[in-house]
Formats: structure tokens, C-alpha cells, sequence
């Protein structure tokens, strides 16, 4: 390349750089302000966990099996989360049926079907924004809706339909993203040797968008699973499993995991100081596993372009 004026070519100035060699002082600087903001984060994270591990102890030791499989009890030495956790597991089964199906058929239209209108346009904003909502605001919504207009009761249909709709932006989001990946050449080759569109929808995009949508759906199970406060709206705080059949647990008082952390931690006793702990402890390796999970399948069923 010839060099007009004096003026360096890019290789030139590139090499010439190279053999100047000297310190980036504003990206040393920034550099090291990333790492120590990276370091007290995990800090804080470490602090906290190792102070929940240590309170739990006790528990964790003592009574591993019996604090799992143990009914509540106003007495410490017999209270356990075998409730919080069945009321966990149901609720979740609500959101799958409920929210995912749901979720996953609204992206499929809106990013398939729809066309690129400014009503399409302001429903995915919308939901965009919901997916920000705090949670609290679902749980008003629920006690509203579900609770009295409805008639349901504080009852665990209500909280798992609460749940259902706090994760269904999340889900709508996630699939679309997921559908947005697939190459468009993959619909155009289906498209070109006579396939319809659902038959390109449900032989190539989904199953090519499946990795994506089931690390999101697992993910938003996740997320329903830690959520307190709009169970604390619609009841879940005081309530215990009814005695009677499948109907009663459906129909009437309830609980769940979170919340039972949430009731004990305002008792005055200090044994419920090591229950709330080893509450946690079981909460935290739930969602962990959870997402995991999601990791270990997007890394199994990912697909390169």
C-alpha cells in the first residue's frame, strides 16, 4: 500500500504501536476497578453464605433427615419443612401447566405469525415491562383477581395461578428469543420444498429453538420457586396442608418454602435462628441445582451457526 503525504498505513501504525510498548494507565486503571468491584461482590456473597452455613449447622447435623421429612410445629425441636416443600413442588406444577404452555404458544405466534405492526410492536413492549414489575405487584394482582373476584380463596390454586402469570413475560421473552435465533434460512428451506408454515414451525424452528426454550422455562421454574412476596398476598404465610384428600391441599391453607423462611425468621426464639438458616441452605441448593440444570442442557443441546 503506498503511503501519501508521510502518513503511516494502518499495518505501519499497528507495528509501530507494538514496538513503543508503554502502559495503558486509563486501561490498567479501569481494569482494576472491575476486579475489585468483582472481588467485593464475591466477598459479600462469601460472607453471607458462610454466615448462613454456620447457623444451620446445628440443624443441618443433628437432624438432617427429621428437618426434611418433619411436618411445622411451634416447638423447634420438632419443626421441619416437609410441608413448605410439597406446597413448593405443587405450586410449580400450577406454573408448568399453566404458564409455560401459555408462554411458549404467545412467542410462538408474536414472533412466527404476527406481523410487524405497531399493535404487535406495543404488546412485546408490554410484556418486556412486565417481566420488570416486582413481584409484590403480582401478589396484589392476585389477591384481587384471584382471591376475591374470583373467589378462590387464599388457597393454593390462587398462589399457583399468582405464580403462573408472575412468570409469564419471562417465559414469552425467553422463547422469542430463542425462536429469534434460528437462521431464517432454516424456514426458507423448509419453506422451499412445500412445507406449510406450522409444518416448518413444528418440524425445524422448535426443535431447533428447543435448547433456548427449555433453559428459559426452567429458568422462570426457578424463579417461581424462590418468590415470597406474592405468596405472602393470596396466604401462604400462616397456612398449613390441609388433613383431607388432593381437593383439600388444592382448596384449602397452604405454604411453601420461601415463606415458611419468612415466618420463622420473625419468631422470637433463638432454635428458630438455625431453622430459618437450614431453611435457606435447602431453598439455595434447590435453585442451584435448578440452575445448573438449565446450564448443563443449553451446554448439551446448543447449537452452533
Amino acid at each position: 500500500m503506498a503511503v501519501h503525504g508521510g502518513a503511516l498505513t494502518t499495518r505501519e501504525a499497528v507495528e509501530q504501536r507494538l514496538r513503543a510498548g508503554g502502559a495503558d494507565m486509563p486501561g490498567l486503571v479501569l481494569q482494576a476497578a472491575l476486579l475489585l468491584s468483582l472481588l467485593i461482590a464475591l466477598g459479600v456473597l462469601v460472607v453471607l453464605v458462610a454466615d448462613i452455613l454456620i447457623r444451620s449447622l446445628p440443624v443441618l447435623t443433628d437432624r438432617p433427615l427429621d428437618f426434611l421429612t418433619s411436618a411445622l410445629s411451634s416447638r423447634p425441636a420438632r419443626a421441619g419443612i416437609a410441608q413448605g416443600i410439597l406446597g413448593s413442588v405443587l405450586l410449580m406444577v400450577f406454573v408448568s401447566v399453566v404458564a409455560l404452555p401459555l408462554g411458549i404458544g404467545a412467542a410462538v405466534y408474536l414472533e412466527e405469525y404476527a406481523r410487524d405492526t405497531w399493535w404487535s410492536r406495543l404488546i412485546r413492549t408490554n410484556i418486556r415491562n412486565l417481566a420488570g414489575v416486582p413481584s409484590i405487584v403480582f401478589g396484589l394482582m392476585g389477591l384481587a383477581i384471584f382471591v376475591s373476584t374470583l373467589g378462590l380463596g387464599k388457597s393454593l390454586i390462587a398462589g399457583g395461578l399468582t405464580l403462573a402469570v408472575l412468570v409469564l413475560p419471562i417465559a414469552v421473552i425467553t422463547t422469542s428469543e430463542a425462536l429469534r435465533a434460528v437462521p431464517a434460512s432454516i424456514r426458507e428451506a423448509a419453506l422451499g420444498v412445500g412445507a406449510t408454515r406450522w409444518e416448518t414451525i413444528r418440524s425445524h424452528v422448535v426443535p431447533y429453538a428447543a435448547p433456548g426454550i427449555l433453559t428459559g422455562t426452567i429458568l422462570s421454574l426457578a424463579r417461581a420457586f424462590g418468590e415470597t412476596a406474592p405468596l405472602l398476598m393470596v396466604g401462604a404465610i400462616a397456612g398449613t396442608f390441609s388433613s383431607g384428600g388432593i381437593e383439600d391441599m388444592l382448596t384449602g391453607s397452604y405454604t411453601a418454602l420461601p415463606t415458611i423462611v419468612y415466618n420463622w425468621s420473625g419468631q422470637p426464639q433463638d432454635e428458630f435462628r438455625a431453622l430459618t438458616a437450614a431453611a435457606i441452605v435447602v431453598l439455595l441448593v434447590v435453585i442451584l441445582l435448578v440452575n445448573a440444570s438449565a446450564i448443563i442442557l443449553r451446554n448439551r443441546y446448543d447449537r452452533r451457526w
